[in-house]
Order: structure tokens, then C-alpha cells, then sequence
């Protein structure tokens, strides 16, 4: 290349030096060829991001050693630490702590008594929270755990601590807080009632604000049914007229809370406070209720009407409360007057019947009967301290007979409950309408309450309002139902309502053993003022028990109620004019039932012969009565001596031996037992003719000598009659009981007791001895055809047996006193019993087995000392 003057520059020859030198310099950027499909390693200027480290072993952690043996959450929490994160200021850490703490309790409930102070003095901080669901979360933990925990010990000063916090929240400026707050109090007065009388001026005069603070009304009518519930259970601590009727009532469904009647001060220095609280409230709720007018005439939704609801409930509360301070006498200040009463039920009238635009479902037109029915309950109340117009007056007689009738007749089954509750309500209120009204109104409500009583359901609430209405219209005003004497449509109308008594007991039968109690103590009532009738015994005879086809007994609800309640039934027998003789044998057919108590037994035995003295049974009747317990009743085992311990443990022998003495000391009372003992005598031969239980015979025997004397009443034909019933019975004692010699062993003194009343027959009547001898004596004679022929031999059958037996019957008259004295006068007779003994041993033309033959050759034996020492 040339220069600028065209020269070429030299060109200088290439030194060895200068090539090694340049060979020498280092290479800036090395190119690398890669193959296809390596892969390329990693650059030599990467961070090693792998980190490797060793376990650090501790023989201890301090913190699990602070925590050993104390209570923790699902997240390893002390109730402490729970206790500080409730006031953190992250709203999902107080609401975890809140259920933390849940968690904690339900797993250890002991903390809760252990710690109930210092959890409440922490938690009622929350109370005002600013969080909707912190301040729920908390009232959920009150009302299902620490409270229900709480409830065995004194509930007092753990409530009272929130007290403060509560009346706080309630004067809050978020409207959310302050509802809440009434909740919280609702709360409070459920676990501990007496709370309200500390705090009445305050809490009536927080719930007059809040109630006038109406710009929620229409937006969130939940919290305000919140808050009118708990208003409403305020007020029902109250005392009240209402109170004192329904106890002296006693209806079971109308009770209102008496589970702290003994906390709930009776008398108390806030009495006027309360009053003047109450006439300030009141105005406030009729205007509340005043504003929901607007919605029932379009549409009346479940919130809407809860709130109306407990607006009419809350006012009914404070009214009835006004009235009892009136019957209490309480002179300052007055209650309520008669200008302040008709204003209240003036604005309450302009609106009833409450009724919708248009035709609803059938929930729907209950809700507005419901209303009604409250508002009618209000002006009931009024109208004790008030009289209304007629035309008022007339106008809810016709809402009530309208309830009863149509609603009572409804073939709904979906509202049944319902309807129910709302006839309920009005019942009781029927006694004083019948009492006030007059003329064909009278009429018209007995005719709606009959119908009512008939129809409803024999378990249903509404039978028990009626059966409390019916004491009262029935008993209370029996002299006001008996003042028209030419209306005889009321006396009607009593008599139908008492005869449906009976039938309601059947229909009840013993699945409802209050119902029937409740029934039961009406019908004494009834029965103290004579108001029993006897065409009523054809149905309580269904209650007790009734024949069926082949002898079969089918038993009523009777047996299968409780003692108390069959003491009842048994107590109205005593009242009815003229017990018949098909009542007594169903009454005896329960007293035969192994079933009824033997306390229950004796208890109908004793007020069944009250009723006699009272002249209430005839004489045949209630001996045939007494005659039929001793002579069908049942005795387990039949054997004297229990085999086995199971049955010693189910024997009733005693029982029964109770029994014939009490049916011996009856009909010694009866009257004159010459008497007595005429018309006794023919029944007691007919029942044991017909060969009854060893028991039984011996209990006949027993009436027998009970009313007989000395010489005997017996007739001729009864003697003979009796010699052959009276041969068998001795055969079967001694068939029965075993011989022994020492009298004093149970053997002995069991065969002395089945003994002792033939000896004492034999003892009146020697003739009868003397038959018996020879009724003896044929049956011997008669060979063995007429040995197992004895009729009325009902345990000893065989040749041996009866010989045996009767020679053990020969040696217990000899070894009896008085009997061994009679035996003198007949040796004759003794003699020929021997002498048949000894041809039937010695007979080759019968058949007897060596066996017998050796028994009888013993019998012959014993029977040998017998016949010596009467000799002697």
C-alpha cells in the first residue's frame, strides 16, 4: 500500500523473537465448539445456592416446659395467651382467640369454674367490639359454653360483672353495638332473672330509646325482634294477675316462668320506678306497633310479624302487671287510670280485626288470627279494670266463637299445631265471658267450647285448656249456671262436658299419664260438689276392664297408670249415688290382676267399703265383691312350699293371707252377723263347691267362722254339703304340708294355720264332724273305684295318698285339745276307718302295687296308736 508521496513503505524481515512474543499473548475471548446434543456445563461464575447444615440437638425447650400441665387449644394456647389475643388489634386474631377459647372449654370444662371471674372480666371488653362477628362469635361463647357452665354455682356476680359493659353498648353511637348490647342483656336475664329488678329503671328507660329510634325499623327488622324479645322476657318477670290465675288453675300448657319464682322479689322498693317506666313504654310501643301497619295490608312477612307480635305480648305483660298492682292494693302511684287504659285500647280497636287485602295461604291468615287473638287477650285484660262498650264487646265474642269453631273444625293437618296453640290461648278466657254475658250469647259460647271439647284431640294442648275451663264454668259458677231456672240449654251443656269426662280417660289410655291425672282430678272435684252422674259408670268401666269373648278380660288404662293417679280414680267411686254390680265386676277383675300393686289392692278394698257405709252399694254386691277377691284370687306357686328361690321371690302367699283377713274384718262390719251370715252362707258353700286352690278353700273357711258362732248358724243342708267339701279339704292339707311333730318349725305353723278353721267348724258343730268322719270312712270302704272318685280331692290322687292323708288327718285332731275330745264320742267311727284301711291291705282282689301296700301297712300303724289312747 502506498503512501501519500506513492512510496511503499519498507517491509521489515520477521524475527524469531518477535513471533515467540506474539504467540505468548493471552486470548480475550476463547471460542469453544460444542457438539449437538451436549449439555452445556455451568458457567464458571454461578452462585452456589445450596445449603447444607447440622441438627442442633437441646436436652430441653423452655418454652413446652411452661406449658407442661396446663390446659391448651387446638393450637397449643393457654387460656392466658387466648385470654391477650381477645384484645389484639386484628380483628381474625380476637375472633381465633374466641374460638380458641371455645375449643378449650369444651375439652376442659373444669377451667371454666376454675377461671369464670377473670375470663369474664376480659371477655366483656369485647362486648362493644367493633366487629359484627367478633361481638357474635363472643355471644355464641356465652350462651353454649360458659354460661351452661356456670349454672350449678351462683350466677350472680359472674353476670354482674358485664353489667357495666352492657349499659355501655347500649348507649353506643353505632346503632349495630346498641342492638347487640340488648342481646347481650336478653341473655344475661335468661341465666339470671333477678338481674332485671337490679337494673329495671335503666333497662325499661334503654328500651324506651331504642324503640325510638325508628330509622331501623323498616331496614333491619331482625335486630329489632331481637331486642323486642328480650323486652318481652323483662316483662314476664313481672308479677301479674295473669300469674296468680293460671296457678290457682293449674294448667300445665298456659305456665309461665316459674323456674326462679324464689329469686323473684314479691314486694320490692322500685315498684312505683317500674310503674312510671311502664306508662312511658307503653305509648312508645303502640306507636311501633302502629307503624307496621302499613305492611299487613300487603304483605305479612315472618319477621314483621314476630316484631308485631312481641310488641302485643310485651304490652299484654305491662297491662296485666298494672291490674296486679291494682288487686295488690299498691296506693301510690296508681297503677293506671281509666283515661290511660281507654286510650291504649282505643288505638288498639281502630285496627282489629287485623285482616289482609286480599285472600292468603292458610300460614299466612294464621299469623293474622294470632294477632288477634293478642290483641283480644289485651283487651280481656282491660276489660277486668274497664268496661268496654257493647259494641265492642260484641265485636271480640264474635272473633272468640269465630276461633273456636272454625279453626277447631279445620281439616288442615299442616297448621295443626298452630291452631292448637292458638284455641289455647282463648280458652281460658271462656269461664268469665260465660259469667259476664247475658241472653243468647251465653249459649252461643257454651255451644263453641262443647264443640271444641269434642273435637280437638284427646292428647292435645287444647283438651288440658279445657278441662281447667270446665272446673271453672262447671264448679266456680255453678251457682251462676243455675240462676235462669227456665234455661235448661247451660244444664245441657254441663251434662254433655261431664260425660265426655270418662271417654276422654279411655281415649287418653296410658300414654298420656298427665292428661289422665289432669282428667282424674276433675272428676274428684266434680264428684266433691255431687256432680257425678251414674249413667257415667258404663264408661269407667271401660277404664277399668271389660269381658270379652270366652271369658277373656280385657284390662283398661287403669292398671298401667301411676299410683297416684289410680288412688284418684279409686277416690271418685266413693262420690257416684249408686255403684251397680257390672262396675264392681270390672273393679274386681283389676284387684284379681296380678299386676296391681298390693298396696292399690287393699286401698280399692277400703274405699269400696266406705262407699257401703255411705250407702252408695248394696249389701249382695259388696259381699258378692269381697266373696270374689277371696275366692278367685290367684296365689303363686301354688305350692305351699316354694320349690325353688325364684319362686319364693315372686310368692304372694302373704299378700293373700293380708287379703282374707281384711275381707273377714269388712264383712264383720257389715252389720249384724246373724244377718250377714244368712245371705253369706249359701255363696260361700257355691264358691267352694267348686273345688278352688287349697288358698282359696281355706280363705272361705275363714269368712266362714269369721261371721259363724258357737253352736253354729249352719243350716242342715249346709252341714251335709259342707262334711264332703270339708273331707277333701283335710285330705289336701295333708297331702300338702309334710308331718312333722315340733309345731313350732314353718311346717307347723302353716299346718295349723290351713287346720284351724275346720277344727273350730268341728268345735260349733260336732255333727259336721261326725260327717266328715264317715265321708272319710266310705271313701276307704268304697275300694278304689270310690278313692279316686272323691270329687273334690284336688292335689291327692292314688289309693296310698288318700289313706296316708287321712291318717295324718286322725292324728292332728287327736293332737288338738279340743277336737281330741270330740274324737271320744266317736270311736265307732274311727274304728271303722281302721278296719276298711285293713280290708283294702289285705284285699287280693284289688290290684295294688308292693309299694302302696307298704304305705298303707304304715298308715295302718300309725293309725293303731290312735285308736289305743282313745281307749285309753
Amino acid at each position: 500500500m502506498k503512501n501519500k508521496r506513492g512510496v511503499e513503505p519498507l517491509k521489515m524481515a520477521k524475527t524469531k523473537g518477535s513471533s515467540k512474543k506474539q504467540q505468548n499473548r493471552g486470548i480475550d475471548f476463547k471460542k469453544i465448539k460444542r457438539k449437538i446434543g451436549r449439555k452445556l456445563p455451568p458457567p464458571k461464575n454461578t452462585t452456589n445456592t445450596e445449603i447444607k447444615s447440622k441438627a442442633i440437638v437441646l436436652p430441653e425447650q423452655s418454652v413446652v416446659s411452661e406449658k407442661a400441665g396446663l390446659a391448651l387449644s387446638k393450637k397449643g394456647l393457654t387460656l392466658k395467651e387466648l385470654l391477650q389475643h381477645t384484645s389484639h388489634h386484628n380483628v381474625k386474631v380476637r375472633k381465633d382467640a374466641l374460638m380458641g377459647m371455645k375449643d378449650l372449654f369444651l375439652k376442659h370444662p373444669e377451667e371454666i369454674k376454675l377461671h369464670r371471674y377473670a375470663v369474664i372480666e376480659k371477655l366483656r371488653e369485647r362486648i362493644s367490639d367493633d366487629d359484627k362477628t367478633v361481638r357474635e362469635n363472643l355471644y355464641q361463647l356465652l350462651k353454649s359454653v360458659i354460661l351452661p357452665g356456670c349454672k350449678e354455682d351462683n350466677q350472680g356476680p359472674v353476670i354482674s360483672l358485664m353489667m357495666a359493659y352492657i349499659f355501655n353498648a347500649m348507649t353506643h353511637l353505632a346503632i349495630d353495638i346498641r342492638l347487640m348490647a340488648f342481646k347481650f342483656f336478653d341473655l344475661a336475664v335468661e341465666y339470671h332473672p333477678p338481674l332485671f329488678f337490679s337494673y329495671a329503671e335503666k333497662i325499661l328507660q334503654n328500651y324506651e330509646d331504642i324503640l325510638q329510634k325508628n330509622q331501623f325499623y323498616l331496614e333491619d327488622r331482625g335486630k329489632l325482634k331481637n331486642v323486642l324479645a328480650g323486652l318481652v322476657r323483662c316483662l314476664l318477670l313481672l308479677p301479674s294477675s295473669k300469674e296468680v290465675n293460671l296457678l290457682a288453675k293449674n294448667v300445665p300448657e298456659q305456665k309461665i316462668l316459674q323456674a326462679f319464682e324464689h329469686d323473684v322479689p314479691t314486694v320490692f322498693a322500685e315498684y312505683s320506678v317500674i310503674i312510671k317506666k311502664l306508662k312511658n313504654l307503653v305509648p312508645v310501643l303502640v306507636n311501633c306497633f302502629q307503624d307496621f301497619l302499613p305492611v299487613i295490608h300487603d304483605s305479612l312477612d315472618a319477621q314483621s310479624f314476630d316484631c308485631m307480635l312481641n310488641i302485643l305480648r310485651s304490652l299484654d305483660h305491662a297491662v296485666t302487671f298494672f291490674i296486679h298492682g291494682v288487686q295488690q292494693g299498691h296506693p301510690e302511684p296508681p297503677p293506671v287510670d281509666q283515661s290511660f287504659s281507654s286510650v291504649l285500647l282505643k288505638k288498639l280497636l281502630v285496627v282489629f280485626p287485623l285482616s289482609p287485602m286480599h285472600h292468603l295461604s292458610e300460614k299466612d291468615d294464621d299469623r293474622y288470627v294470632i294477632l288477634n287473638i293478642a290483641i283480644t287477650e289485651i283487651f280481656m285484660h282491660l276489660s277486668e279494670w274497664i268496661c268496654p262498650p257493647g259494641v265492642l264487646f260484641e265485636k271480640f265474642l264474635t272473633f272468640v266463637e269465630y276461633v273456636l269453631v272454625e279453626k277447631s273444625c279445620s281439616n288442615v293437618r299442616s297448621g295443626k299445631a298452630v291452631r292448637e296453640k292458638q284455641i289455647s290461648t282463648l280458652i281460658p278466657f271462656i269461664p268469665k265471658l260465660v259469667s259476664r254475658v247475658i241472653g243468647n250469647w251465653k249459649n252461643r259460647l257454651l255451644q263453641a267450647f262443647t264443640k271444641t271439647f269434642q273435637d280437638c284431640s284427646p292428647e292435645s294442648s287444647v283438651k288440658l285448656a279445657c278441662l281447667a275451663a270446665i272446673e271453672e264454668i262447671i264448679i266456680s259458677q255453678e251457682d251462676l249456671l243455675c240462676t235462669d231456672v227456665n234455661d235448661s240449654g247451660q244444664f245441657d251443656y254441663k251434662i254433655t262436658l261431664v260425660r265426655e269426662l270418662p271417654k276422654l280417660l279411655v281415649l287418653l289410655g296410658n300414654r298420656h299419664p298427665s292428661s289422665s291425672k289432669v282428667v282424674l282430678h276433675l272428676l274428684l272435684r266434680l264428684g266433691q260438689r255431687s256432680l257425678l252422674y251414674d249413667d257415667m259408670q258404663g264408661l269407667l268401666k271401660e277404664f277399668y276392664s271389660t269381658d270379652q269373648d270366652k271369658g277373656n278380660i280385657c284390662y283398661g288404662p287403669f292398671l298401667r297408670l301411676a299410683r297416684d293417679s289410680q288412688e284418684l280414680s279409686i277416690c271418685c267411686l266413693y262420690y257416684l249415688s249408686q255403684l251397680d254390680s257390672t262396675l264392681l265386676k270390672s273393679i274386681a277383675s283389676c284387684c284379681l290382676c296380678q299386676e296391681l300393686d298390693p298396696f292399690m289392692l287393699f286401698r280399692i278394698i277400703e274405699v269400696l267399703h266406705s262407699t257401703y257405709k255411705a250407702g252408695h252399694i248394696q249389701i249382695s254386691d259388696h259381699i258378692n265383691f269381697l266373696i270374689t277377691l277371696a275366692s278367685r284370687y290367684k296365689v303363686c306357686p301354688e305350692n305351699i312350699f316354694p320349690a325353688t328361690d325364684r319362686d319364693k321371690k315372686t310368692s304372694n302367699h302373704a299378700t293373700f293371707k293380708s287379703l282374707t283377713s281384711v275381707v273377714c274384718s269388712c264383712l264383720s262390719q257389715m252389720g249384724d252377723n246373724s244377718l250377714v251370715f244368712v245371705i253369706l252362707e249359701k255363696v260361700i258353700l257355691e264358691q267352694i263347691s267348686l273345688k278352688p286352690p287349697l288358698d282359696n278353700s281355706c280363705a272361705m273357711l275363714r269368712i266362714l267362722i269369721a261371721l259363724d258362732s258357737k253352736p253354729t248358724r249352719l243350716s242342715e243342708q249346709s252341714i251335709c254339703t259342707l262334711s264332703n267339701v270339708l273331707s277333701a279339704y283335710l285330705i289336701d292339707v295333708a297331702h300338702c304340708v309334710p308331718e312333722y311333730n315340733d309345731e313350732s318349725t314353718i311346717h307347723g305353723q302353716t299346718r295349723c294355720y290351713y287346720l284351724l278353721p275346720s277344727f273350730i267348724l268341728f268345735d260349733r258343730s260336732y255333727k259336721l264332724l261326725n260327717l266328715v268322719l264317715n265321708v272319710m270312712g266310705s271313701l276307704i270302704n268304697g275300694r278304689s273305684s270310690s278313692l279316686l272318685s272323691g270329687d273334690h280331692i284336688r292335689y291327692a290322687k292314688g289309693n296310698s295318698s288318700i289313706i296316708n292323708a287321712i291318717v295324718s288327718v286322725l292324728l292332728w285332731m287327736q293332737r288338738d285339745a279340743k277336737v281330741k275330745q270330740i274324737l271320744y264320742l266317736y270311736k265307732e267311727e274311727i274304728d271303722h276307718i281302721s278296719r276298711s284301711i285293713c280290708s283294702l291291705q289285705s284285699s287280693e282282689e284289688i290290684n295294688v302295687p308292693i309299694e302302696e301296700r307298704h304305705i298303707i301297712k304304715c298308715a295302718i300303724d300309725r293309725l293303731k296308736t290312735l285308736t289305743s289312747s282313745l281307749y285309753q
